[in-house]
């Protein structure tokens, strides 16, 4: 189906916009295609600066949104990741001038060899092309998705959420900013300029050959249309499940501080733990612990039977529970029987985000690291850093759970492609 048969269904202005904007950003990307890195840089370099210097007007446009937000009677977890602040807004300019330190993938040779015939060839990185970047709530994420967009090479349409308007415009006119200055098209990075809804699905048809890829980032509903109604791939970023287990052989106070961390330090977050796993053979010992210091932190607990009967005033978990992601401060606590029982449950509940082991045995660690299948765990450390920029990636788009092109933190890398480069001397095949 063209835009033109969409638009007699979805409205011929909301149609013809979002054509504008795919050709626009189809143009853009072949410019991008091939503009040096210092240019990319330059451009970067200036979207931080802006950044800085219009930081009252982000905040004051920032400030109504989340006044509408609240309004409307948000959970403070959604309230906490639309709110910005000077310290945030810092930590947006310095994570592009992060990127703009990277290495730039574009041109890269992933592998080289030579046949018998004399034939040298070359696997090189490429961009993608456009890429369509629909997000909730999150303004940061206007920055990270156009800077890593531009870094990679690519044109970026980016479609925010609702929630999150004003400030994602007040980011983007940043962002166009940054790119006037070092002369690259302003279409590079796009911002949809519509609240209506109708505007994803013309996004997920492809915008008539104009998107080559599209990376959602936001709840379980949106990430699931996405899938469903998509006709470009998709770099899909679903649900943080994120477990934490702590193993028999686990120290009690480093358990207790990134048990803590992982569930308390930002609870709406896709890298939160949402489950506590405890190991049935240290529960006499340790879980006790754990669950006050979390509910000392603020956290509500939904406990199993062993739970509940070791600590008052738990909650009894559902089966829901084990596969909510609350985004908030309320945590699933459960027992299992040892790393083969975590396992088992991560396996089952799991969305394949992030899981972490706590434990001094080497041998379980390395079980855990090679048989859960999921795109980030670790070892000894809070679920909280699955993040690009705890990754030394400058910033992120997402987490990517699927197993296709792209797994885990989607950086500058994960957007690029690769093409077969082949020089030969005046071969002809037999």
């Amino acid at each position: 189906m063209t835009l033109a048969e969409i638009s007699r269904s979805h409205g011929p202005s909301v149609a013809a916009q979002m054509s504008e904007i795919g050709a626009r950003a189809r143009d853009a990307a072949r410019v991008l295609a091939n503009a040096p890195t210092a240019q990319k840089n330059a451009a970067l370099r200036a979207m931080a600066h802006a950044l800085r210097q219009n930081e009252q007007a982000i905040l004051a446009e920032n400030l109504a949104d989340v006044a509408d937000m609240s309004r409307a009677g948000a959970a403070a977890s959604f309230l906490d990741r639309l709110t910005l602040n000077p310290k945030r807004i810092e930590l947006i300019a310095a994570g592009i001038e992060e990127i703009a330190a990277l290495a730039d993938p574009v041109g890269t040779v992933i592998a080289a060899w030579d046949r018998p015939n004399g034939l040298h060839i070359e696997r090189v990185r490429t961009p993608l092309g456009v890429v369509g970047i629909i997000y909730e709530s999150r303004p940061n994420v206007t920055a990270d998705a156009g800077a890593l967009s531009l870094k990679a090479g690519n044109a970026a349409i980016l479609r925010g959420g609702s929630d999150s308007f004003r400030s994602s415009a007040a980011i983007h006119r940043c962002l166009q900013e940054g790119l006037a200055e070092a002369g690259l098209p302003k279409d590079a990075i796009q911002l949809v300029p519509t609240r209506d809804r109708e505007a994803v699905g013309l996004m997920l048809t492809g915008l008539d050959g104009a998107i080559d890829v599209i990376v959602p980032r936001g709840g379980k509903s949106l990430v699931g249309r996405v899938q469903e109604e998509a006709r470009v791939p998709v770099f899909a970023h679903l649900e943080g499940l994120c477990h934490v287990y702590v193993d028999r052989a686990a120290d009690l106070d480093m358990a207790r501080r990134i048990v803590v961390n992982a569930k308390m330090r930002r609870t709406g977050v896709c890298g939160a733990a949402e489950t506590l796993l405890v190991d049935k053979a240290v529960a006499a010992s340790h879980l006790k612990p754990l669950v006050e210091a979390l509910k000392e932190a603020g956290c509500a607990i939904r406990g199993d039977e062993t739970t509940r009967a070791a600590v008052a005033g738990v909650t009894p978990a559902t089966e829901a529970d084990w596969s909510t992601e609350y985004l908030d401060a309320v945590i699933a606590v459960g027992v299992v029987d040892g790393l083969d029982g975590a396992i088992r449950h991560i396996d089952r509940y799991g969305s394949h985000h992030t899981d972490s082991i706590v434990t001094d045995d080497a041998a379980a660690a390395e079980r855990f690291l090679t048989q859960v299948d999921s795109a980030i765990v670790l070892h000894n450390a809070s679920t909280q850093f699955a993040d690009g920029g705890e990754f030394g990636m400058g910033a992120e788009i997402g987490i990517a759970t699927g197993k296709m092109h792209a797994r885990g933190p989607v950086g500058v890398e994960q957007l690029t492609s690769f093409k077969y480069r082949v020089r030969g001397s005046g071969q002809v095949r037999p």
